[in-house]
């Protein structure tokens, strides 16, 4: 793997870690924010995650939070603790990109988006805004204007998309979490290909306030980590819906949570059809460790991917229409394209594509009178490499761009919770999982994912690079 060129990368301790040693005075917050941010301008030259860095708003956040530990005064869970957020999320007194060159004259956004408020609360340190595909459309992050980011375990390769930056950043030990959005894939997508966990809440679960739209009624909100126990606890500090309800530590209540008995059902057809012979493989010890039913399917998926697709495209290309009308040129040309495709839709589509919604959830609904939760893998793929237009799917090359997230559309198409976790392959290019539970059931696909990382079956492993640095 080509990862010569990454900057020696530390197993990279916990955010709750971290908060826990600023509040126990063995750390400052300053000291951990100035340490992550050398690790940015050591690592971002090769892994181009990070777009923008707020080094002194970051410092001077970070004073605050000793100055209150000093007086005494309380601090938030993730006191100290550094993240970063996708560039489509406001961030007070910074233009909110998107990932676009066209909005470079926009006027700053006026306030913090809604989910970045809510962890500055907590006390986290926000470090600055991270690489995505333009306007969110796309699974690669190869953005025509800011660059390509790359997956830190082989930079050759794609990170994947469209929150790739975020996932980038997470699994290169630059911070122990980040925010990302998901419409059709683009958490699990990238968590998949750069091996970290991320986590797709029921539609609507997390707030969008402040976030720059793509599809409206299929846009999520969503989290990046490198330790589950972190994905639970910022899950816990920005949603307030009570799926870990117990003041007990996160490290417990996942504890319980794996205990739990489960019924599992490992999705086939659609979810495997295409998929490498390396990633089915894979797949394999989860089964058997679960006892999971493997004669599953999912009736109507490949019509859901289709619906979903088919509505990206219209709400996107009219979203953006006026744009594409006056000055189409300063858009990526591969989101271009794409937008111009939408906004060419007539209106039928979409209202078809809408009533489609209810009928596949009414599958979805069957499946879970039978089962908890549904298994199945992320992508048909490891990572791509960089530049490559196509992929190889049952013997057919297909467009990355259009294809990596054919296993995550249907999901997001009816809003089900996704928790993606990595499987434990040191040594080798990640692969994925979805934990897929009904709607408003994150807790349980937490249950899952803890349940297997007892077990050794999954787990984010940092690049292949000497770990023998301290990040202090």
């Amino acid at each position: 793997m080509n990862g010569q060129n990454l900057h020696r990368v530390p197993t990279y301790p916990s955010a709750l870690s971290i908060a826990q040693d600023v509040k126990a005075g063995r750390a400052t917050a300053r000291s951990v924010a100035a340490g992550a941010l050398q690790r940015i301008a050591c690592n971002n030259p090769s892994l181009n995650a990070f777009t923008a860095v707020f080094a002194d708003q970051a410092l001077a956040d970070a004073d605050a939070v000793d100055a209150a530990l000093a007086a005494g005064r309380p601090v938030g869970p993730l006191a100290g603790v550094p993240f970063a957020v996708k560039n489509l999320f406001d961030v007070a007194g910074v233009v909110t990109l998107a990932g676009s060159k066209i909005r470079q004259d926009a006027a700053p956004a006026s306030r913090d988006a809604e989910l970045v408020a809510r962890l500055k609360a907590a006390g986290a340190i926000l470090l600055g805004a991270l690489n995505m595909d333009e306007f969110a459309y796309g699974f690669v992050t190869e953005n025509a204007h800011y660059g390509a980011t790359r997956t830190p375990h082989d930079l050759d390769r794609i990170a994947g998309g469209s929150s790739g930056g975020s996932a980038a950043a997470v699994a290169a030990g630059v911070v122990p979490f980040s925010l990302g959005s998901d419409t059709n894939g683009s958490v699990r997508v990238p968590a998949a290909l750069c091996g970290v966990y991320g986590l797709k809440p029921s539609w609507g679960r997390l707030s969008l306030g402040g976030v720059f739209p793509f599809v409206g009624s299929l846009d999520h909100a969503g989290l990046f980590a490198r330790h589950l126990e972190d994905l639970a606890s910022v899950y816990d500090a920005v949603s307030n819906d009570g799926a870990f309800p117990s003041q007990d530590p996160i490290a417990g209540r996942l504890d319980k949570l794996a205990s739990r008995r489960l019924r599992v059902g490992m999705l086939q057809g659609w979810f495997t059809q295409g998929a490498a012979a390396e990633v089915l493989e894979a797949l394999k010890p989860l089964a058997d460790a679960l006892d999971a039913d493997l004669d599953v399917e999912l009736p109507g998926a490949e019509a859901a991917r289709s619906a979903a697709f088919c509505l990206s495209a219209y709400e996107g290309g009219r979203l953006h229409l006026d744009d594409l009308r006056r000055r189409a040129e300063a858009f990526d040309p591969a989101v271009r394209d794409r937008l111009l495709a939408g906004a060419l839709l007539p209106d039928e589509i979409a209202a078809q594509a809408n009533a489609y919604r209810r009928i596949f959830r009414n599958s979805a609904n069957a499946l879970f009178t039978r089962y908890d939760l549904l298994v199945a893998p992320t992508t048909p793929c490891v990572a791509p490499r960089i530049g490559e237009p196509t992929m190889m799917v049952d013997g057919e090359a297909v467009s990355v761009r259009k294809n990596l997230g054919a296993y995550t559309q249907p999901l997001s198409f009816i809003g089900l919770p996704v928790l993606a976790a990595p499987l434990n392959r040191p040594g080798l290019l990640p692969i994925g999982i979805q934990i897929i539970g009904d709607q408003g059931c994150e807790a349980l696909t937490f249950a899952l994912a803890a349940k297997l990382e007892h077990l050794g079956l999954v787990r984010a492993h940092p690049p292949q690079q000497s770990q023998d640095e301290t990040f202090r």
